[in-house]
């Protein structure tokens, strides 16, 4: 977890109020009895607890301020919920409510939108590799991780990438001390379409036609996305032979959709 100190616009956080529990108590109190000041006060007696929690954000994908507001939103709702008969810190009670604001904010924000049942499988993914590793002090493989969680095997990669940061076309991917070269740099122009739809059914075609062990070893490769090593011990043949199928097949794919 990141341990920087978080920086809000107009705030001096290094001179905000922390209540003890003597005066959270005292505070719930009057708030109860129908004291609009004492809300104020247990709001920013607690804003701390929201700056903690925006610590385990990143601080260069998202705009703090915009973060520290919705968590506070989370910190109110907590407030004008919380039970002090439960004998529950106010704190504990209040870091889910204000992390899931901050998690819904930023997911209903995200450019890119990732379906649920993705996302579940990606962290059912890492909690696997996590126990897995803990009881054999190895990762497990993708068709381990597939034959476990009963998924396709390409859906281990899918799922995890939904995970990931989208980058920025303006990314600088290069740069030799001259200009700089960025991702849309690199992004193809794509001006005719109907020539890649055409490309994509000659490949389906030329797919069909290659011998069935070539046809396995590039979708495996290029699809599901195994290692050539991977591949090798997953059909018992050597690397050098997995490399050899895989070029032969490349070849044959070419001479097909010219």
């Amino acid at each position: 977890m990141a341990r920087y100190k978080v920086d809000i616009t107009g705030i001096n956080t290094n001179e905000l109020k922390v209540l003890n529990s003597s005066e959270m108590i005292k505070l719930f109190e009057r708030y109860h009895n129908g004291d609009l000041s004492a809300k104020e006060e247990l709001i920013n007696g607690n804003l701390k607890l929201v700056l903690s929690i925006l610590r385990s954000f990143n601080k260069g994908a998202y705009n703090m301020d915009d973060l520290f507001q919705v968590g506070v939103i989370g910190l109110i709702k907590a407030i004008d919920n919380f039970d002090l008969s439960y004998n529950l810190k106010l704190s504990t009670y209040a870091v889910p409510l204000i992390l899931g604001e901050i998690k819904r904010y930023i997911r209903d924000n995200n450019s890119i939108r990732i379906s649920r049942s993705i996302k579940d499988l990606a962290y059912n993914i890492l909690r696997y590799k996590e126990a897995y590793f803990n009881k054999h002090g190895v990762e497990p493989t993708n068709q381990e991780i597939a034959r476990e969680l009963d998924v396709e095997e390409y859906k281990i990669a899918q799922a995890l990438d939904s995970l990931k940061d989208p980058m920025s076309i303006f990314e600088p991917i290069y740069n030799d001390g001259g200009d700089t070269i960025y991702l849309m740099d690199q992004i193809a122009d794509k001006k005719d379409l109907n020539s890649d739809k055409d490309m994509l059914i000659s490949l389906r075609r030329a797919l069909n036609k290659i011998k069935e062990r070539e046809r396995e070893i590039l979708i495996e490769r290029y699809i599901i996305g195994k290692t050539q090593m991977e591949i090798a011990a997953s059909l018992n043949i050597s690397q050098a032979q997995v490399s050899r199928i895989e070029k032969n097949a490349i070849l044959s794919l070419k001479r097909m959709i010219k």
